[in-house]
């Protein structure tokens, strides 16, 4: 299979291409680098397509938001914070639907928080709607299509990379597999926590 993998500059998206890599042609995309694309750009989710034809898969690992303070956002910070995770991820899944060959596989991420979480009510809202986003498109989408998201909660990795103690995160490794699992697999339509 030919599989997209966006975001592959990251911390997942590295793990992501390195999991898929050995049974598959990945073609590396993020905003910096030789096949370009950026979430919040609809001009350059159309070139990604056009960039690289007949795929088979897509895998979106690029998406994130910022954390906002309930009692001072502003509508248009709030709008803004879903503009990439949220509407991005929406914008890139219409885009593959239309693009990707017959029986193709589009993976999003949303997240997971164990509890509730400080200035996390932005992060909620994407997560839960990119939810029921998935849940509801895996019903309407052609050609033997699927669709899926991976919600992990905190990487292992990232926590160590930010000082704090990975013991509360999910090694990437173990997240990676998580999208070779929606990639390869039959899942449709599922939230899916590593």
């Amino acid at each position: 299979m030919k599989v997209i993998v966006i975001g592959a500059s990251g911390t997942v998206g590295r793990a992501v291409e390195a999991a898929l890599s050995p049974r598959h042609e990945v073609v590396a995309a993020s905003r910096r680098g030789p096949v370009q694309v950026d979430l919040e750009d609809g001009k350059s989710l159309d070139s990604l397509f056009e960039t690289v034809p007949d795929a088979d898969a897509v895998v979106c690992c690029a998406a994130g938001g910022p954390l906002v303070r309930l009692e001072t956002v502003t509508d248009e910070e709030f709008a803004a914070g879903m503009a990439g995770k949220l509407l991005g991820q929406v914008a890139l899944a219409t885009r593959a639907l239309r693009r990707l060959r017959d029986g193709g596989s589009i993976t999003l991420t949303g997240g997971t928080f164990a509890a509730p979480l400080a200035d996390g009510s932005l992060g909620a809202l994407v997560n839960a709607g990119l939810e029921g986003f998935v849940r509801n498109a895996a019903s309407e989408l052609p050609r033997g299509l699927r669709i899926n998201v991976i919600s992990p909660g905190w990487i292992k990795e990232t926590l160590e990379g930010m000082g704090l103690d990975g013991a509360d995160g999910t090694p990437v490794t173990e997240v990676a597999r998580a999208y070779v699992s929606a990639v390869e697999g039959t899942a449709q339509g599922q939230t899916i926590v590593p």
